[in-house]
């Protein structure tokens, strides 16, 4: 196994906590096998980049020799995950949490190494819990405890009813912890107090507490909130190639560092080169093709990593627009016309006018494949153009009166 030095190097890549370090040391020190916890429940069918920062960590762990434990929540899915929440969260049905845990399943071996992944679900020793014993597993915790996790103690403190059952939530997940005896378990910045839980609890049943760490949210397309599929900023992983690369390639320059911290597998010297380079005068959309050409390809293949490289160079460095854009016809409310942030919005080529202000600013609007450099633009009535945002994003648009 790696030294101490080498692993804690690889571990700590873009993590936001361990919790706590030195305890994580004295487990490495030991020079056997971590066993490494990380839990999802299957909420959706479906996965994106943004759940997959945490596959990858996990994908580390295994390059350093642990074990790798991916738990699929199928009892607390059927709970709810009150994270974050500022209402009782709809359990979903048992069907549902089978379908999607198949999905789940068959979507992590794009990352994990199967022969060094044990898939595990919690409804094995909860389904076998009496009601007594589920009783006994609420009486190693208290309700001021839960109280200070802070959407809970925003709910409380606003009127807003907390059901009992989602109380259960962080014990549950805490006990998944002694139940597979982890030494290490994952999870979002937003899991911390249900992963400090599981330390707790494992202390209660007389074991060695887990080692927290926690992993930030990745940010979506947008670069401001977290990637989400009801906020339409996300890339999911069975997008197709073409698709893929031109979501990647439409993230600013800036997000790239961050895409290629949580995402990539290049080592962080080799993407600090990649920084080098670009101050040394190299194109940032250059080095962004290698982040591209990486993601697609670990989710499909190579080939079809280079098909989708030179597709975008094909449609948008030679100025081809795609031949399915939507058309779009808007009402001006008066005969002045409509300003060209709202169009933008109105077209759904942005989320909100203060993005259209953005993407201005950043020149990265054209109409009819000219940069468009007047921010206060306005699209008179009877006006016909093709509206461009970023690098894939196209409607043809009418304005009317």
């Amino acid at each position: 196994m790696p030294s101490v030095e080498e692993s804690l190097e690889l571990i700590r890549r873009g993590a936001d906590e361990i919790l706590v370090e030195k305890e994580l040391v004295k487990k490495l020190e030991r020079g056997k096998p971590l066993r490494v916890k990380a839990g999802f429940d299957p909420t959706a069918p479906d996965l994106h980049l943004g759940h997959t920062v945490l596959i990858n960590k996990l994908r580390q762990f295994q390059d350093l020799g642990h074990e790798v434990m991916f738990l699929i929540g199928d009892f607390t899915g059927m709970i709810g995950d009150p994270t974050g929440k500022s209402a009782t969260r709809p359990p979903l049905t048992r069907d549902q949490v089978l379908e999607n845990a198949r999905s789940y399943e068959e979507q992590i071996y794009k990352i994990l190494d199967p022969e060094k992944t044990m898939v595990l679900f919690n409804s094995s020793w909860m389904g076998e819990m009496s009601a007594a014993d589920l009783i006994q597993l609420a009486a190693r915790h208290t309700v001021a405890r839960m109280l200070e996790r802070d959407d809970f103690n925003k709910r409380y403190k606003g009127g807003q009813p907390i059901a009992i059952h989602e109380f259960l939530y962080p014990l549950v997940q805490g006990y998944d912890s002694v139940a597979m005896k982890a030494d290490v378990e994952l999870g979002g910045t937003d899991q911390k107090f249900n992963l400090l839980v599981g330390r707790q609890l494992q202390e209660a049943y007389g074991q060695e507490p887990q080692v927290v760490l926690t992993m930030p949210i990745l940010e979506g397309l947008d670069g401001v909130q977290k990637m989400s599929k009801s906020l339409n900023n996300y890339i999911g992983i069975t997008d197709a190639p073409e698709e893929m690369f031109g979501k990647i390639m439409s993230i600013s320059d800036d997000l790239m560092w961050r895409y290629f911290e949580l995402l990539s597998f290049s080592p962080m010297s080799e993407i600090e080169g990649y920084r080098k380079q670009i101050e040394d005068g190299a194109n940032p959309r250059d080095i962004k093709f290698l982040l591209g050409e990486e993601i697609v390809a670990r989710f499909h293949d190579s080939t079809a990593a280079e098909k989708a490289k030179q597709a975008f160079i094909d449609r948008f460095r030679k100025g081809a627009m795609p031949d399915d854009m939507p058309e779009v016809e808007l009402r001006s409310s008066n005969d002045q016309g409509m300003p060209i942030a709202n169009v933008l919005k109105e077209a759904g080529l942005v989320s909100s006018t203060s993005e259209a202000l953005r993407m201005l600013k950043q020149g990265a609007v054209r109409l009819d494949g000219e940069r468009l450099e007047d921010r206060s633009k306005v699209l008179e009535p009877g006006s016909s153009v093709v509206a461009q945002v970023g690098k894939r994003r196209f409607a043809r648009v009418k304005i009317s009166s």
